[in-house]
């Protein structure tokens, strides 16, 4: 369950709404509010909202989404971008001058990659948005990854792109999620990104997971890495205390903003 969901902001709840609906198709209003621990009367109004911005169509007791594909990336881009630009700006501070960095398909992995304008760096990456924001920087060493173009999430996948991953390595990987659960399992719920992320893990020396507190807990279906796999998480500081206390068991190293 999501900690304490009725204090969020309505843009957290709007998120998770989106994602179950993704993941399980269409879901009960009764259903929301157990899995958002909140009320039916907010997961109404939610809904309300969310319907007439487009995003889904309401149905007897509950809601579908407007078409079967995912959210663009672009709507997703679009949220929560304070909490995003910092912990963005924490991992930015992470980066040394020469380093080699894999910059994954994550709206927080963008706006990170606005923060690197300037810096003597090589980036790799399958993120074509990434990818916008850095091809006209003449200090970054920018490799973009090929494959299999996902048009509406604006990123590369497929064996192609694995395999590209499989001849390189980086001091040090950007990871994106979906969720993570109380146990500090790394979730995705795009069965297509999963190999690529394990690939990116793979390739690199370091490992910076970045998860706002809204990724607390996960709900993706596929499972990514566990804790072990992870040297550094960033997120915010109201994140559930017991999946921090997991990782901070497991090694990983911390960091709150």
């Amino acid at each position: 369950m999501i900690d304490n969901v009725r204090n969020v902001l309505p843009q957290r709840r709007h998120a998770e709404i989106v994602r179950c609906l993704t993941r399980e198709g269409p879901v009960s209003v009764t259903a929301l509010a157990e899995r958002l621990a909140t009320s039916q009367a907010t997961i109404r109004r939610d809904l309300i909202v969310l319907e007439r911005d487009g995003v889904l169509t309401r149905v007897r007791g509950g809601a579908m989404l407007e078409s079967a594909s995912e959210v663009p990336f672009e709507r997703v881009a679009a949220e929560e971008l304070a909490g995003k630009d910092t912990i963005a700006s924490a991992a930015a501070a992470l980066v040394n001058p020469g380093d080699s960095l894999v910059l994954d398909i994550g709206t927080t992995v963008y706006r990170l990659a606005s923060q690197l304008h300037g810096s003597e760096v090589t980036v790799l990456t399958s993120n074509l948005a990434v990818y916008d924001e850095l091809v006209d920087d003449p200090v970054v060493e920018l490799v973009l990854l090929g494959g299999v173009v996902r048009r509406n999430y604006r990123s590369m996948v497929g064996f192609l792109t694995e395999a590209a991953l499989r001849q390189l390595r980086a001091d040090r990987l950007f990871l994106s999620t979906c969720g993570v659960r109380a146990d500090g399992s790394v979730l995705d719920d795009t069965m297509v990104e999963v190999p690529l992320k394990r690939a990116m893990l793979a390739a690199a020396d370091q490992v910076v997971l970045l998860a706002d507190s809204g990724k607390f807990p996960g709900i993706g279906l596929a499972r990514v890495c566990g804790p072990e796999e992870i040297d550094v998480l960033i997120t915010n500081e109201d994140a559930c205390p017991r999946t921090l206390a997991a990782m901070r068991e497991a090694g990983v190293e911390v960091i709150t903003v």
